[in-house]
């Protein structure tokens, strides 16, 4: 219950639009933003109420002061937004008292698509080899260690952004088919004149979704993503950059972006495992995301008794498919299921010379064979038109054919197991007759013989939840000829997923590529494809798997009755042109901290830092004192790339023709093209 003070202070804040959301709910954090900048209008607002002028102010000689503090405890220790927030969609998305969907801050760079993965991935089983000099013999010592995983995310509030989201050049774009690779300054485009390629676009995914929109907006018919799960393993739980929250408004700064892509009719469908299933789906079902929840799918990824390893506490077979769309009137799919008549189609013969006995039930004149006098044979494939259906449960009541046999039929005395009657036309079908038999020997149910067409009959269910992809999870190594241990998801899954929700032609986005499973299952199901990645070695797995897929591969899903895939096709390779993600890629890659200290000169002259880093103090104390040269290497890296400018990450179209950035003519021109520029 709130009090009347309370009233009069929601009322007049309500007042004012820019504190509440669509739905005229007022947004607490949004006031806190402006009481933290002591915003004109909102103390005009409360000057304007003689009670709340008189709580919240003081009076210092002929002026009034504002009691901000006072004033933000007064919000926080009431909950004044308790009543007034949709908290069924919020629950526990919050960020420094932020709800995410108040928060416009940018996670810009999370670049490693599974967090499960180890760091580098410069061998398979993820272990580091190093030397280490052993005083007692003089040797050194070859020593091996799990790799630690190096992430270095930045998070950027709004009043930081400024350029980053602008379209971006484009450099290296090449388009390969089956007579090779080579380069090209133009795209194909359909009928509608939108860009006709599939796409493989290397770059940060943020910013290449926002490069798609002025080509791709409500274009896109599916996307499907398999993110970082975020799941707490190996480094990634001993890093604060990674908390709940940071995942949280990494994968809504990219949801925000990814929904105006999708057609009308589009969806999205996310996979993830349980560490952020719940969470993930809260952040989805909020009404700034997507309008509608269509379902989740349980998909069985491994063996209820595969043996636990580590410490986990229990056997996690299940990971989760959450499908959203746009349209609030959307709705799930129903399967459409071929049911072919030579499963279960009789032949009815009566024997040359069989001569009826005749009985009168009701206003019918029933035929009456012994078994003797008939033949019912089953025929695979035959052209006959007759179902064995048994009369019983609810039939004997709602069915008008059970009702008959049951009025009539079933109270004939004297007649053997499985007499057969037959009945001239009940009206209910298109069949001459329809055909009744007593109940076999040892049954108490007699039936009937249901006429049915002689084609294939087509019926339609609802999609389940629940799929196990279990054995298709175990043989997924050897697709597409690629390795991705622990990432790869099997081609079977994606086809099954793509196949509800899209049609030939439609274009499917994956912006979290990984090794390529979602390109390469769109291109031999004849969808049109656009995949994102920003990882070197997944690009080159992405680049070898789809190459092989034009080749003529002939694992996954290509042998398949519906695909029987026999290669073909093409798909265009380009970049997002590099500025300060040059010096990023450098940075991550120096072995020592003097080629760190070397490299700082580099950056100073050839790249843009942050407006606050002090140069000349960095260079000449900073660099040299004890404790900055203890700390580990790849702190003193995080450093180094925090300083540079992050909206400086690529060159925009705007500046693509400066020279310090070394744009090629076909550079030039291809990006011209895909913007569609002059």
């Amino acid at each position: 219950m709130i009090s009347p003070f309370q009233e009069i202070l929601i009322n007049k804040l309500k007042s004012d639009p820019r504190l509440t959301d669509p739905d005229g709910e007022l947004m607490i954090n949004k006031v806190h933003d402006l009481v933290d900048g002591l915003d004109e209008g909102l103390l005009e607002l409360l000057l304007s109420e003689v009670q709340l002028r008189d709580k919240f102010f003081k009076k210092v000689k002929d002026a009034l002061v504002f009691k901000n503090n006072d004033f933000k405890f007064y919000l926080d220790e009431h909950k004044l937004d308790n009543s007034y927030t949709e908290y069924e969609n919020r629950i526990g998305l919050t960020v420094a008292r932020r709800f995410l969907k108040d928060s416009n801050d940018v996670v810009v760079d999370f670049p490693f698509k599974d967090c499960i993965l180890e760091g580098g991935q410069s061998t398979e089983d993820g272990i580091d080899t190093s030397f280490e000099f052993e005083e007692s013999d003089g040797h050194y010592i070859e020593k091996h260690s799990k790799r630690k995983e190096i992430f270095f995310n930045q998070i950027l509030a709004k009043d930081e952004i400024d350029r980053l989201l602008e379209n971006k050049a484009l450099t290296n774009v090449h388009r390969f088919d089956t007579s090779g690779k080579k380069q090209i300054n133009t795209f194909s485009r359909n009928e509608r004149n939108i860009v006709n390629d599939n796409l493989i676009i290397k770059g940060n995914n943020l910013l290449v979704l926002h490069s798609l929109k002025s080509t791709f907006t409500n274009k896109i018919k599916v996307i499907y993503i398999d993110p970082p799960y975020n799941t707490g393993s190996d480094s990634f739980k001993y890093n604060d950059n990674f908390s709940q929250s940071t995942w949280l408004t990494f994968m809504r700064n990219r949801l925000m972006v990814a929904k105006e892509l999708l057609t009308d009719d589009g969806v999205i469908m996310v996979q993830c495992s349980f560490h952020q299933f719940a969470y993930l789906k809260v952040l989805m079902k909020d009404k700034s995301l997507f309008k509608k929840h269509l379902c989740d799918f349980n998909i069985q990824v491994r063996h209820p008794d595969r043996a636990l390893t580590g410490d986990k506490e229990f056997n996690d077979i299940i990971e989760y498919v959450l499908i959203f769309s746009n349209n609030i009137e959307q709705k799930m799919p129903f399967i459409e299921v071929t049911k072919k008549p030579s499963e279960y189609i009789y032949s009815i013969k009566i024997k040359e010379g069989s001569v009826p006995r005749i009985v009168q039930c009701g206003k019918k004149t029933v035929e009456v064979f012994t078994p003797a006098m008939y033949d019912v044979l089953k025929q695979e494939g035959g052209n006959s038109d007759y179902k064995k259906i048994s009369i019983r449960g609810s039939i004997r009541e709602k069915n008008s054919s059970g009702r008959f046999f049951v009025k009539y039929l079933e109270q004939l005395p004297g007649y053997e197991p499985e007499t057969l009657f037959r009945v001239p036309d009940m009206g209910d079908d298109q069949e001459s007759f329809r055909y009744f038999y007593s109940a076999p020997a040892g049954n108490k149910n007699g039936g009937y013989y249901q006429g049915m067409p002689t084609s294939s009959t087509v019926t339609k269910k609802a999609y389940a939840n629940f799929y196990n992809f279990e054995k298709e999870y175990n043989t997924v190594s050897n697709q597409g000829g690629v390795e991705f241990r622990n990432g790869k998801k099997p081609e079977e899954l994606i086809k099954f997923l793509i196949n509800i929700f899209s049609n030939e032609g439609d274009v499917v986005l994956d912006y979290h590529l990984g090794s390529g499973t979602t390109g390469a299952v769109a291109m031999k199901m004849n969808r049109k494809f656009i995949g994102i990645e920003q990882i070197d070695t997944q690009i080159d797995l992405s680049l070898e798997r789809l190459q092989t897929v034009i080749n003529g591969d002939e694992t996954g899903i290509s042998l398949d009755e519906d695909v029987m895939w026999q290669g073909g096709g093409s798909f265009v390779y380009m970049e997002l042109a590099k500025n300060n993600a040059n010096a990023i890629e450098i940075i991550k890659g120096l072995p020592t901290y003097e080629s760190l200290v070397d490299f700082f000169e580099e950056m100073c002259e050839k790249y843009f830092l942050n407006y606050h880093v002090k140069v000349n103090e960095f260079k000449e104390v900073i660099v040299k004192e004890d404790h900055f040269k203890k700390i580990s290497l790849e702190k003193q890296k995080e450093i180094f790339i925090k300083m540079l400018d992050l909206n400086q990450l690529y060159v925009n179209v705007a500046d693509m023709k400066d020279s310090r950035y070394k744009l090629t003519k076909d550079d030039i021109q291809a990006t011209n093209d895909f913007y569609l520029k002059g």
